[in-house]
């Protein structure tokens, strides 16, 4: 009796800390490279179609509310280019990103970051992307997503779908 009572305070130990250790990973999931990097797909269709004629429209969660809120206050100056919106347009947009921005996971600063490339997150999935992937004429920029993400255009970015050009 006493031996299956210890069996089964094992096991129960067991399990708890393998829940424990998948509670943890759970949580940090934000920066795996996992295949389920599929952002959901935004609704606004001012916000895709005119932040998506230059670019993909890159999806709100992958900057914070005050980097949002900076990138909308430059959009004259906007990375070398004048991006301006009619000022409706720009509430509406705005709001938008607003809504739908991510939490601060992104930075340490404190500053807002202007591009998404410069966030934690963005470094630590693209870590094992080599310089000369980066430099490929394809490529361009790390800012040009669809490069490699095939289905960036729709929000998914599984890595399931990336292929990288040669």
């Amino acid at each position: 009796m006493l031996l299956n009572y210890r069996k089964l305070l094992r096991l129960f130990a067991v399990s708890i800390l393998l829940t424990g250790t998948m509670s943890v990973t759970h949580a940090d999931d934000d920066d795996d490279d996992d295949d389920d990097d599929h952002m959901p797909i935004a609704t606004n269709k001012l916000w895709k179609t005119e932040c998506g004629s230059c670019h993909v429209a890159y999806p709100p969660n992958l900057l914070p509310a005050a980097s949002w809120r900076k990138i909308i206050r430059g959009l004259d100056e906007h990375f070398g280019t004048d991006a301006s919106l009619t000022a409706s347009e720009t509430r509406e947009v705005a709001a938008f990103l607003e809504k739908n921005a991510g939490r601060n996971r992104h930075d340490t600063s404190g500053r807002p970051l202007l591009r998404i490339t410069e966030t934690r997150w963005f470094q630590h999935e693209h870590d094992e992307v080599s310089g000369r992937a980066w430099k490929n004429p394809k490529v361009k920029s790390a800012a040009n997503c669809a490069a490699c993400h095939t289905l960036a255009e729709d929000g998914n970015y599984s890595e399931r779908y990336i292929k990288i050009p040669r």
